[in-house]
């Protein structure tokens, strides 16, 4: 039976169907075409970027770290490039293995593996490790040609910081060292988040942390071609970094050495001061540290051994150790007393050798006492009944507020981080410091300490040098500085710190000139005579001695029968030359008992240095150290150490025997 088929209603159906068809291409090619504008057009410059993106790579450029600079221009502390090993330990499979495998390749100490593993604890995975240092070349050869074998260990180009002395003024120059996880996240934070990407290192300490701005430079970037592995074909731009500027200091290092020298193997710190400008000239904390452990970053039996000394090396005395002031402090109490008009230069007492309160017996150091004493005696003699009488007379509200105008108790606002304030007591202190209302109160046997120096009185080196230049100063007290300029890398330019005064101390001149004239007697006639006689000059100063423990009444103080941490400490203050002061300085040397025989000796030979250009022969530097009672920390250098000659000495104390009888002073 034949199929009728209706061709009209097919055709209808086919023209549909092409129709559709048509409709559904040229939608098609419509949508293509909006989605090539949009791209093309709309979003051209972003996805412009985005390939850029994945054909380049932007990589920082790490720039030089300045240079730091003693005042006459020498370096101390430099850069140097090394060759490095390093581990990413997200892309290593076994690490243990890998470090194991790599020492048959190169010699990786068991120093290297500790600073790894504490590297390793402090830092992200995926972040490259340096696990040896300064390669050779003929190391980087080795480990070139057996490369294949170590996925995630690569050999880099890093620059490493130096210091070229060592330990010698490392607690002004201070260290850098690998940026943590608190001072990364404050970087986030902050507005050099990007100055510092690459970047692993930052300074810690001393000068390399407070003039970290000036000392880091500006890191430039390198754009690179990449292949689609990732790999760098070519340089397409490049942002040179700009290196860190020079810092260049106040201090002279080689009067630096030479006060450590002399120190020997004491603890202990001195600040000397230009009263004039507020220089530092220099600031000794002993014992020291090399800075250079913690640039590759220090492993755990140094830091241990850094940290758990009883010494405390890593301790910046003459910043951060505070200490009883001891007869240092009687000069500041007679011109408080001279101007409170509580005491007259010619108004005397009768010192029988003993001072009572309350039933308590003050004792002077001189038994028997010093019979007569006027103000002019009461410094050169140091006679400490007097400034018990004072003291009681004062009240410990009238001492505080006139010491404090000399900055005792306050801080003094030197240009490195970590000053403390140290403790001038007064009642109000008292009653914030202690929570029992028994404890709170201020009792009238505590005032009497305060008068030679001792008692709640703490304060620091860089405090009670700060003072004795003011008072060198005629009462004008500059701001303390250790960075005497900046010098910008580019143009050279130096910018000039400021030589800020900080106001005058209310102070009439007679009287200034009153205490004067008593701390030059005490170098030509009084406790300080026997250190400086001879001197090319006329100086100033006070010995002092301060106690570590409290004697019992009754009791008497032996040093030989103390253990050497229990014994007083030697302190000494001066400045020279009187007429016009360049130089003034407060030093403790802890334990070392009287100031005249163990600090005044070392005051001299800085005296001579700077004022007569006379540097200590090795004999004499012997001399003094062995007129101090032994406290072992560690072996001394010796002057072989310096890049310089030691000049002939020109001193009073030449020998053993000459020192321990130059020393032969009290109080």
């Amino acid at each position: 039976m034949t199929e009728l088929r209706n061709v009209e209603a097919d055709l209808s159906r086919f023209r549909t169907r092409v129709i559709a068809a048509s409709l559904a291409v040229v939608i098609g090619f419509a949508l293509l075409a909006s989605r090539l504008v949009y791209l093309q057009v709309v979003r051209h410059a972003d996805l412009l970027e985005q390939a850029e993106n994945n054909r380049t790579a932007i990589v920082p450029v790490v720039p030089n770290r300045g240079l730091i600079l003693d005042r006459n221009g020498i370096v101390l502390a430099t850069n140097y490039s090394a060759y490095t090993l390093e581990v990413t330990p997200s892309k290593v499979a076994n690490l243990e293995q890998t470090i194991e495998d790599l020492t048959q390749v190169l010699d990786i100490s068991t120093r290297d593996r500790r600073r790894f593993k504490k590297l390793l604890d402090e830092s992200k995975s995926f972040e490259s490790l340096p696990l040896r240092t300064r390669l050779s070349d003929q190391e980087v050869a080795r480990f070139a040609a057996q490369r294949f074998r170590f996925p995630g260990v690569e050999i880099k180009a890093r620059l490493f910081r130096n210091y070229p002395f060592g330990e010698l003024a490392s607690h002004v120059i201070g260290y850098i060292g690998r940026i943590n996880e608190s001072e990364k996240e404050k970087l986030d934070d902050s507005e050099d988040q990007a100055n510092y990407r690459g970047t692993e290192y930052i300074g810690k300490l001393g000068v390399e942390q407070s003039f970290e701005a000036q000392l880091h430079g500006t890191t430039g970037v390198d754009s690179m071609e990449t292949s689609a592995g990732g790999r760098a074909t070519r340089r397409l731009a490049s942002s040179p970094s700009t290196p860190g500027h020079t810092v260049k200091l106040s201090i002279d290092i080689k009067l630096q050495h030479m006060v450590e020298e002399l120190f020997g193997e004491r603890r202990g710190a001195l600040v000397a001061l230009d009263p004039k400008t507020g220089e530092v000239l220099a600031f000794v904390s002993k014992p020291t540290f090399d800075p250079n452990l913690f640039v590759e970053g220090i492993d755990s039996e140094s830091w241990q051994a850094l940290n758990e000394s009883p010494d405390k090396p890593l301790l910046n005395r003459a910043l951060r150790g505070t200490y009883p002031p001891g007869s240092t402090y009687k000069p500041f109490m007679a011109l408080a007393a001279l101007e409170t008009g509580f005491r007259t230069p010619e108004q005397s007492i009768s010192d029988p050798g003993f001072f009572m309160l309350g039933g308590h017996r003050f004792r002077d150091d001189k038994e028997g006492g010093h019979g007569t004493v006027d103000m002019y005696r009461s410094i050169v003699q140091s006679c400490d009944t007097y400034y018990y009488v004072l003291a009681n007379d004062m009240g410990v509200d009238l001492i505080h507020d006139n010491l404090q105008r000399f900055g005792f108790g306050e801080l003094t606002g030197i240009d490195i981080f970590g000053e403390v304030r140290g403790l001038l007591p007064s009642t109000a202190w008292k009653r914030k410091a202690y929570k029992r209302a028994d404890q709170q109160k201020w009792y009238a046997g505590e005032t009497i300490s305060l008068g030679i120096g001792q008692g709640y009185n703490n304060f620091t080196m860089l405090q009670l040098a700060s003072a004795t230049a003011t008072l060198a100063n005629n009462g004008v007290k500059m701001k303390p500085h250790l960075v005497r300029e900046v010098v910008d890398i580019m143009t050279h330019a130096p910018t000039t710190t400021t030589r800020e005064s900080v106001g005058e101390v209310i102070a009439k001149a007679e009287n200034i000139a009153i205490i004067k004239n008593a701390l030059v007697g005490v170098n030509i006639e009084g406790t300080g005579a026997a250190a400086f006689r001879g001197a090319g000059y006329t100086s100033a100063g006070k010995t002092g001695t301060a106690q570590v423990v409290q004697i019992k009444q009754g009791e008497k103080y032996v040093a030989s029968k103390m253990e050497e941490r229990f014994r007083d400490h030697a302190l000494f203050m001066a400045f020279a030359p009187a007429e016009e002061p360049k130089i003034a300085l407060a030093m403790i040397v802890e334990n070392a008992g009287f100031g005249a025989q163990n600090s005044a000796p070392i005051a001299r030979r800085v005296f001579d240095f700077w004022l007569l250009n006379q540097y200590p022969s090795a004999e004499d530097i012997t001399a003094v150290q062995k007129a101090q009672a032994p406290a072992p920390i560690g072996k001394p250098r010796t002057l072989a150490d310096m890049p310089w000659p030691p000049r002939a000495a020109v001193l009073g104390a030449s020998s053993p025997e000459k020192a321990a009888s130059a020393a032969a002073g009290t109080r």
